[in-house]
């Protein structure tokens, strides 16, 4: 058994000593589990309950509950494990470094910050002599990624908890509620050729010259489309952000491939965006596939939880007012399944990602005091 952390600080510095880059990005494929190993003794031996929500063969969601009350509502609250690559960082990674108020570190910002004060709120919660809600973290893996974690538990857990409230997804939002996001759909492109020695091109056919074509397509007829506006999430976008392809200098290639990222505003579609892409690629030989989409989030999807916060708001002082994000998070999939959402974590995103990345310890603490506070807040239907 690990030693127990005195402050919510120690916890956020013993996560962001496990290594838990997504493999994606070149980190272990078992280095989120065993963060999440670590959190489920540590919740264990506070009292908590535990349960471990398969996503793959090496893979798997911590749930960590209280003991259920009877007939009393759920509140959710959700933080991914994973973090992006380390290469690069200018101070300490895997280990919290202070400066002033900041705490250093790979993931302080996105997103261990937010999921170490919702566990120290959720243990401080566990001590109440009553309690109004039943109440629980689940700690994701491949945020960062694909959201396999999200989409899982969106597909197989959420429909366990009985008069769900909502979910908290912690993100870096400088505290404030963000209610609607943009979504992201990705994709491959590939352009087949024949390979050939270079010494005699013309017996070839480039498969990257083929990809020229596409490219052009994409810049040309589908990229200017992405301009639709939406009023809390900004505009829409699209880009071609990584080419591969040859194998040799003195090959003429026959694969290239390219990765595609577009991202929607609420109220646009899979469906619609594909028809562009189709249209824009028509007559050209390529192939399409490893299509993932993390849907738009409208704030319809958060408009009663939202409501719902906003006394807990006013008792710490901070703002109520609903923001919006140009990014996708896993709260997408959670709305998808009919959950209520809102993202709400310490931290800005300017911070996240970044060479230095911090948490400013002042946030860190009112963010363990707004998602108390939550907790004691009564379900509407009691009132």
């Amino acid at each position: 058994m690990p030693e127990l952390p005195p402050t919510c600080e120690a916890l956020l510095a013993n996560m962001v000593a496990f290594n838990t880059v997504n493999p994606h990005f070149g980190g272990a494929v078992d280095g989120q589990s065993h963060l999440a190993e670590y959190l489920e003794q540590i919740a264990t031996a506070w009292g908590l309950q535990t349960r471990r929500c398969p996503v793959s063969e090496d893979a798997f969601n911590l749930l960590v509950t209280l003991p259920l009350v009877p007939g009393s509502p759920w509140l959710l609250f959700e933080s991914h494990l994973d973090t992006v690559s380390i290469e690069g960082m200018t101070v300490p990674a895997l280990r919290v470094t202070e400066a002033g108020s900041r705490l250093h570190g790979r993931g302080t910002c996105d997103t261990k910050g937010s999921g170490a004060a919702m566990l120290w709120a959720l243990k401080s919660y566990a001590s109440q002599p009553q309690r109004l809600l039943n109440a629980g973290i689940v700690f994701v893996v491949d945020e960062e990624s694909a959201m396999t974690g999200a989409q899982a538990f969106a597909a197989h857990e959420l429909k366990r908890f009985d008069a769900l409230i909502g979910i908290v997804v912690g993100e870096p939002t400088r505290l404030q509620p963000v209610v609607a996001h943009n979504g992201a759909l990705r994709w491959r492109t590939i352009t087949r050729g024949v390979a050939a020695h270079s010494a005699d091109p013309s017996k070839g056919r480039s498969a990257i010259r083929a990809m020229m074509d596409v490219i052009t397509a994409l810049e040309s007829k589908m990229i200017p489309l992405a301009v639709r506006k939406f009023p809390l999430t900004g505009r829409a976008a699209a880009s071609i952000n990584v080419i591969r392809g040859g194998s040799a200098v003195n090959i003429v290639p026959d694969y290239c491939e390219i990765l595609c990222d577009r991202r929607l505003v609420p109220g646009e579609t899979l469906a619609q965006v594909l028809a562009e892409r189709d249209q824009a690629l028509a007559g050209l030989a390529v192939e399409n596939d490893q299509e993932y989409l993390a849907p738009p989030l409208p704030p319809e999807n958060s408009a009663a939880l939202h409501g719902w916060m906003q006394p807990a708001f006013a008792k710490q002082g901070l703002s109520h007012s609903a923001v919006g994000a140009p990014y996708a998070t896993d709260a997408s999939h959670y709305a998808a399944a009919g959950a209520q959402v809102v993202v709400l974590g310490p931290g800005d995103l300017a911070q996240a990602h970044t060479r230095d990345e911090y948490l400013d310890r002042h946030e860190l603490a009112q963010a363990v005091a707004l998602y108390l506070e939550l907790l004691r807040t009564p379900d509407w239907r009691q009132k």
